[in-house]
């Protein structure tokens, strides 16, 4: 075996810029990204990271500036149309506040992004952006693995992980190309808007997530940085595949048409709200110049993550809905249990990624199946049922909470997760 050993990873989102930071810190392989667009993106909303993804960000290094950028505001409302407050949290997050000692963050995407990148640019770590995969060549075999770019370029190595993302061109073009991501029936649109387009009195009432449940779907809504400047907000509902030979087509055009007609068709949703929250999301509605549209897909569970020498990380390997917030944690625990794996010079790559499959397989269908029930939350309702869905989240937010432990039914399982304590057999049968 040779000392140094090289990874090509593709994607520079988190996954991949979190794989490349913790190569570097804790093995001897050295790393190098490639990504597809021409520049670090700016696509995506705001996103929250509970307790197990910030306590591996602050091992990453990263979290004191992740800090100073996005917002730990933990409390936790929801809301009635009709029937005002059902319930809520000061904090949400106290259980596994008290057992990690890390909260929650919302925080944009653009922000993890550039932070992350800048570590990895001080660790001088190599990052190749406008380079589109085009092919991967692995004999499987001593030899180790190449990478194919449309602008003619090549890259070898002894290993590649695929780290991009849900549409990933590493699994379509070699890891698993009958793996496909499948429509959950449910879409969103989202926005951020500066909080001093709000009045004062609405800014005041963001003090955490707020959740408000209609018959067409939810609400929601969250400061996402430091300073409660600006506001995320979101609205998910159930919308059927587009009825067309080309789905992407289909989505433009759909897409278009809640775009163009987000502000009447929100504004019919609230109508019968009442409330000062209501007003609220009534303002946030008004404020707002551009949304987005996202049709919402997963991966089915029983994907193949591994061929060869290639891996699949993160959504690349088992995008779930987001209804269970792990999204970017379980791609950070992929990063450091695959990490933790390749730092064993005496494992070979075939035990990494078969121990990787054992060690990741039954967290990630449990959160798969968590987040599952969680959007069937946002389908749509009849009178009659959203009065029952009402009555059963009040009941499952009053009870608890008036004895104390509102705040353990609300993830805190999954949040309290360190993928650091899994036990790792040492087998070794061969090296790359």
């Amino acid at each position: 075996m040779s000392s140094s050993r090289k990874a090509i990873i593709i994607g520079a989102g988190p996954a991949g810029l979190s794989a490349a930071l913790r190569l570097h810190q804790t093995t001897n392989i050295k790393p190098v990204i490639y990504e597809l667009r021409p520049e670090p993106t700016t696509l995506g909303g705001a996103i929250g990271i509970p307790s197990n993804g910030l306590r591996l960000l602050d091992r990453l290094g990263v979290y004191d500036a992740l800090l100073k950028r996005g917002s730990s505001h933990s409390g936790f409302a929801m809301y009635s149309l009709t029937r005002g407050r059902l319930g809520g949290l000061e904090d949400f997050v106290a259980h596994a506040r008290a057992e990690t000692g890390y909260g929650y963050m919302r925080v944009k995407r653009v922000d993890v992004v550039d932070v992350l990148l800048d570590a990895v640019q001080k660790a001088e770590i190599p990052v190749y952006f406008g380079r589109k995969l085009v092919g991967v060549l692995d004999g499987e075999d001593k030899v180790g693995v190449s990478a194919q770019f449309e602008d003619g370029s090549t890259d070898n190595a002894d290993i590649l992980l695929g780290c991009d993302g849900i549409h990933s061109a590493v699994r379509r073009m070699y890891v698993d190309p009958d793996q496909k991501p499948e429509y959950s029936g449910l879409s969103g649109m989202f926005s951020i808007i500066p909080a001093s387009r709000l009045s004062e009195s609405a800014t005041r009432q963001m003090t955490g997530l707020s959740v408000t449940l209609t018959e067409q779907g939810i609400f929601m809504a969250a400061p996402c940085t430091a300073g409660k400047d600006e506001i995320y907000w979101g609205f998910q509902r159930e919308i059927p595949v587009p009825d067309t030979q080309h789905s992407r087509d289909g989505w433009e055009v759909r897409g278009r048409q809640e775009v163009d007609g987000f502000r009447d068709n929100l504004h019919e949703t609230l109508a019968n709200g009442q409330g000062d929250w209501i007003d609220t999301l009534r303002q946030l509605v008004d404020a707002t110049n551009v949304i987005k549209l996202y049709p919402i897909y997963r991966l089915p569970l029983g994907g193949t993550w591994s061929r060869g020498r290639c891996l699949l990380l993160g959504d690349a390997a088992h995008a779930t809905q987001p209804h269970a917030g792990q999204g970017v944690s379980l791609a950070l625990e992929d990063v450091f249990l695959i990490c933790r794996l390749l730092a064993d010079p005496t494992r070979s790559i075939e035990e990494a990624y078969a121990s990787f499959h054992r060690i990741r397989s039954p967290r990630v269908a449990e959160i798969h199946q968590t987040a599952a029930r969680n959007g069937a939350v946002r389908k749509n309702a009849g009178p009659f049922g959203q009065w029952l869905k009402e009555t059963a989240l009040w009941l499952a937010l009053s009870v608890p909470s008036g004895l104390g432990i509102g705040d353990r039914l609300l993830g805190q399982k999954h949040s309290t997760y360190d993928i650091e304590e899994e036990e790792i057999l040492n087998i070794s049968h061969g090296s790359f």
